[in-house]
């Protein structure tokens, strides 16, 4: 019987830590379905999920044990299997110049409406024209059954004046 696990991972950015982890788990007959990693200031991290046979599973710990050296740390949980949850998938985009509080407030609008963030990414580039450092972000969100996507998003928008940031939400077409 294969069960699925979630493990996360953090180390000072050198070569061949993927690579390390790829090949613990694979050893011990793993399957890698997913995962999202990056290299984030001097520090790589990463989150994937893997499927492994029930009975090699203290083994692969064992063996991931082995790979915390030098700083690398992981983490593994068991990945219980979640029902999907009733409501729209939407996707919010963020861009404007940086200061520090935009994920904070915008984060805190979406808290009280009690929409889940799904995904998260964001990043500071140099506008083209200006040079200006700009904040972009992008989220998948998961709205409650019942959330009026039009409601959170005059709240959004509020905020966003607030902030000098331009905001889209817009529901992902369903499947």
């Amino acid at each position: 019987m294969q069960i699925p696990l979630v493990m996360t991972i953090i180390s000072p950015d050198r070569t061949g830590l993927v690579e390390a982890v790829a090949r613990a788990v694979a050893g011990h007959g793993g399957n890698w379905l997913e995962s999202r990693m990056c290299r984030l200031g001097g520090e790589f991290a990463g989150i994937l999920r893997i499927e492994i046979p029930a009975a090699k599973k203290s083994a692969l710990l064992v063996a991931l044990q082995k790979l915390q050296t030098n700083g690398l740390q992981i983490v593994v949980r068991d990945d219980a299997p979640v029902s999907a949850a009733a409501g729209k998938q939407t996707k919010l985009e963020i861009v404007g110049a940086d200061r520090p509080g935009i994920v904070r407030e915008i984060t805190h609008a979406l808290a009280r409406a009690n929409v889940n963030v799904e995904e998260f990414s964001s990043e500071i580039v140099s506008a083209p024209m200006s040079g200006e450092t700009l904040f972009k972000a992008s989220a998948r969100l998961q709205l409650p059954a019942g959330c009026d996507l039009a409601v959170l998003k005059k709240d959004l928008e509020k905020i966003a004046a607030d902030l000098l940031v331009d905001v889209s939400l817009a529901e992902f077409p369903q499947k």
